[in-house]
């Protein structure tokens, strides 16, 4: 569900819910492939969460 809600805030450019829908989607995949121990996927989903982080964070700092 995260999912599609993140691909429609997206296509309708939502800003900034894109970010705060996709975070817990990263998170949920970095769980899922520590699980499954599928290395390159957990730090994709580590990097991008970091992205999304720092874009909320700046997005609450300039608003």
């Amino acid at each position: 569900m995260l999912g599609i809600l993140s691909t429609i805030a997206i296509i309708q450019d939502w800003y900034p819910l894109t970010m705060f829908i996709s975070l817990p989607f990263c998170l949920i995949w970095i769980y899922c492939a520590w699980l499954h121990t599928e290395r390159q996927l957990k730090y994709i989903n580590i990097i991008f969460s970091l992205l999304y982080i720092y874009g909320i964070i700046r997005y609450f700092i300039n608003s």
